[in-house]
């Protein structure tokens, strides 16, 4: 028995299937849906999705966003979505250094620009540390979708 999975961000699919489970980073903590789950609607917070097909695991990293859930399908709409095998290691230094230096610089009255910088930072921190933490696994396959 499965669940349909589908992830997408604000400028494309990142992922959709049918899944045994999918874990996810909800803004009361992290919670797993299986075939037949009540309804629910949450918020995301930065985290890892994990999706588990037959005897493969997906990764992907979500920087906020919502989710649906029906007992036949778990929709996430996320502000940023990545499967964290496709991720670019210096593209994603460079994002984090560049956050790091503006927001030095960022005047204090500047509340939204500070705000925006510093999710930046945070989403570039999330990708760098689902890569360290999880590439070097074979478990993990890219997304054949």
């Amino acid at each position: 028995m499965t669940i349909r999975c589908e992830i997408v961000s604000q400028d494309r699919m990142v992922f959709e299937g049918d899944v045994d489970i999918v874990v996810l980073p909800g803004s009361d903590g992290e919670m797993g849906i299986l075939p037949h789950h009540a309804p629910l609607l949450t918020t995301l917070n930065y985290g890892i999705i994990k999706v588990r097909q037959k005897s493969q695991e997906y990764l992907f990293t979500v920087a906020g966003g919502v989710a649906e859930i029906q007992p036949s399908i778990v929709t996430v709409l996320a502000d940023a979505a990545e499967n964290v095998q496709e991720i670019d290691m210096a593209r994603a230094e460079a994002a984090r250094q560049k956050a790091e230096e503006a927001l030095g610089k960022v005047s204090a009255e500047d509340a939204d620009a500070y705000e925006k910088l510093e999710a930046a930072l945070h989403r570039s921190n999330l990708r760098l540390d689902a890569v360290k933490r999880y590439r070097s696994s074979k478990r993990f396959p890219s997304n054949e979708g």
